[in-house]
Order: structure tokens, then sequence, then C-alpha cells
């Protein structure tokens, strides 16, 4: 006799089974009434995971994908849209189909939809007529379409883009679909198009190249530092700012302060950030004398001023205090009183004490409302009790706004004992 849990797992599957066929004889009906809508309701539901491998869907799989096709070729954009992730969720079978819509040279829409699907496929069967439609295609967009879909099948796509970077019209497509991959094998192929004549290629090539920790990589980015094009400099120099490690090795601070000369911002910006990365004092001393340079540019000289807070020496801070003196700009002064409230660990008192001594020598600064507000900010962000009674002093001020930053300041030093 069978057991209670038996017949109730019985049950429940008849009842799956029951829904199943429900849903197959109104998806059909959609389908004859041509209801799109009405079927990829159907559709959905049966793709669902408890549905999808049941005995009785895998048996009216390709009845599904034909449904599913058939609003993939005929339903407007959104339809389209959702149809196509039911067609993902059918596998493989989708293939053969999708393989066939790229070759009978349909409508650019529904071939943009064909090759998305094969690329979240993900299968080796999908490159073959995705290179061909990269190749022979005159649309910009659906190249760019089939270009995205091998790199989305990973490692299995390094061979056909690496063949593709030999033609001139898909070589940049091929690198930037490389980049996305980010696994090792792709180093070589990249390598062989860091001299290319097309800025854009080596742009690409570069940025992908500096997220690999490979030696033949470090000597490309540091050849790239003069590179003739301003967007390669900038990759090059962004890129060896996240190897710290290799500062002493190839004195990466000397190599990289030509750079905050560059005669392009952006590279001079980037070279900013990379030496602010280098944590040592000599990067700090670089930075320092672009910010006193008289040729600097305001946004550089910020960029500088933030930096010198980032490079988590001494003497950068001690530098931003110099700079206090040199500097009569008051949006200078706002800078630096702003970023040394943003300082942590053992620097927080060297800040403390920049900040309070801004007050008690009367630096010009504090005379602007703005500023000596600031001020009052950061020395609460730092969290120094002596700065305590200097904010006391403050509560007195004739500015509202310099009261207000004082009073919250010593909210956060003291919050036990606020003074009202």
């Amino acid at each position: 006799m069978p057991s209670k849990i038996n017949l109730v797992c019985l049950f429940g599957n008849l009842q799956i089974v029951d829904n199943i066929n429900q849903l197959l004889v109104q998806a059909q009906a959609a389908y004859d009434a041509s209801n799109w809508s009405s079927l990829i309701q159907c559709l959905q539901q049966l793709t669902l995971a408890k549905h999808l491998e049941h005995p009785e869907t895998v048996k009216n799989r390709e009845h599904l994908l034909e449904l599913a096709l058939s609003v993939l070729e005929t339903g407007d954009f959104q339809q389209r849209w959702e149809i196509a992730k039911v067609i993902v969720s059918l596998g493989s079978i989708a293939i053969p189909p999708l393989i066939d819509i790229l070759k009978d040279d349909a409508d650019e829409e529904l071939c943009a939809y064909a090759a998305r699907i094969l690329g979240d496929l993900k299968n080796p069967d999908a490159i073959a007529p995705l290179v061909e439609l990269l190749k022979t295609n005159e649309s910009q967009e659906l190249k760019e379409i089939a270009a995205t879909a091998l790199g989305q099948m990973g490692g299995v796509a390094i061979a056909p883009l690496t063949e593709l970077l030999a033609e001139e019209e898909t070589r940049l497509l091929a690198t930037q679909m490389l980049s996305f991959i980010r696994q090792k094998e792709t180093i070589t192929p990249l390598l062989s198009v860091v001299q290319d004549p097309q800025v854009a290629v080596r742009v690409v090539a570069i940025e992908a190249l500096s997220s690999f920790h490979d030696h033949r990589v470090q000597t490309v980015l540091l050849n790239a530092l003069n590179d003739v094009a301003a967007p390669v400099r900038r990759e090059a120099v962004l890129g060896l700012g996240f190897r710290p490690e290799l500062r002493e090795t190839f004195d990466l601070v000397a190599k990289l302060q030509p750079r905050l000369y560059d005669i392009d911002q952006d590279v001079c910006c980037a070279a900013v950030v990379a030496l602010s990365r280098m944590g040592c004092d000599a990067a700090a001393q670089a930075l320092f004398q672009v910010l006193i340079s008289p040729n600097t540019p305001r946004k550089l000289q910020l960029e500088t001023i933030r930096a010198l807070s980032w490079v988590g020496t001494l003497s950068g801070l001690e530098y931003l205090q110099t700079a206090l003196d040199q500097l009569q700009t008051a949006v200078v002064w706002q800078e630096i009183v702003t970023v040394l409230g943003r300082v942590s660990g053992s620097l927080t008192d060297k800040a403390a004490e920049i900040l309070l001594g801004m007050l008690q020598h009367k630096h010009p600064g504090v005379e602007i409302p703005s500023i000596k507000s600031a001020i009052a900010l950061s020395l609460g962000q730092l969290g120094k009790m002596q700065a305590r009674n200097a904010l006391t002093e403050m509560l007195t001020d004739k500015d509202a706004q310099v009261r207000l930053h004082a009073s919250a300041a010593i909210k956060k030093l003291d919050p036990a004992n606020p003074i009202n």
C-alpha cells in the first residue's frame, strides 16, 4: 500500500503535469490568435525552474522553441526583449535556428537579437557564425553586437577574436572584446596590438593589459608613457599607478613625474592620482612642486591637494601646510582645509595641528566664513579633543554658519557633553 508521503508526491506531480498541459494549450491558442503578449506569459511560466526540467516540458521543448521563435521573428521591440530570455532558458536547442537567422540575412533588429541570445548561451558552436557576421556585415551596430557576444563566451572565443586582429576593420572590436575577457591567455594577442596605428586600439590594449601582473606588461606600460597619443599615455599612467610594488624596481616616481607636466591636462590629473598611490616622500615632493607652480591650472591644483592627502605620508601634510602660506588663493585654502579633515590613522594628529595653527596664528583664510566653517567641520571629523577649546570659541563667531558648524563639531567630539 502506498505511503502517505508517496501519495502526496504523486498528487503534487499530477498537479504540475496538469498545470503544464493547461499552459501548453493556452500557449497554442495564443499563437493561433497571434496574441504575442499572452503567448509570452505562457512561455515564461513554462520555463520557470519548477517546470523547465519536468519530463512533460522537456518532451515539448522543441515546440516551445518554435513558439518562442515566432514571437522573436514578428514581435515588437519589447516582445522580442522578453522572449529572448525565454529562448536563452531553453538552452542549446535554440542555437541552430538562431544561426540560421544570422545566415538568412534577416532584418537588422532580428539579427541583433539572435546574436545577443547566442552570446548569452555561451556555446562554442556559435563562434563561427558570429565571427562571420562581424567580418561581413556592413552594419557597425551589428558588428559591435556580434563582438560583444563573442566576448561573453570567455576563453573559448580568444582564438577566433585573435584572428580578427589581423584585419584592420575588425581589429578595434576584437581588441575590445579581448579586453572584456580578462584571462591571461589574452595577454599575448593584446601585446601584438600595443603599437597599432589606430590610437583607439592602443588605448584599449593598454587599459586591458594594465590589469595583469605579468612581466611583459610592465615594459609595455613604461614605453606607453611616451606615446604620441594622450589617451594612450593616460592609460599607461593609470595602469602604473596601480603597481606601487614596482616603485623601487622601475623608479616609478621618476618615470611618472614628467607626465605631471604633460600637454594634456587629463594625463596630468592621471599622473597626480598615480603618484598619490606610490606612498612615499619622493612622490609627495613631486606633487608639491606641481601645486606651487604658478603655471598649474586650478583643476590640477585641486587634484594635487587631494593627492597630497592620499599619499599617506607626514611630508604630504607638511607640504599642504606650506602651501597654505605660499598660495594666496581662497579656493586652495578651502580645499586644503577640507582634505585635512579626511585623513586617517597616524596622520590625524598632524592634520589637527595644521588646522588649529590656522586659528591660532590668524591665517588670512580664517577671516573667510566658509573656510572657518570648513575648519570646524574638519576638526569635528578628525575627532581630536584638543580642538574642543578652539571650537568653543567659534560658538561666539559673528557668522551663523561658523557657529552652526562649530556646534556640530563639538557634538562629534564629545556627544555626551555638547555645548548648547
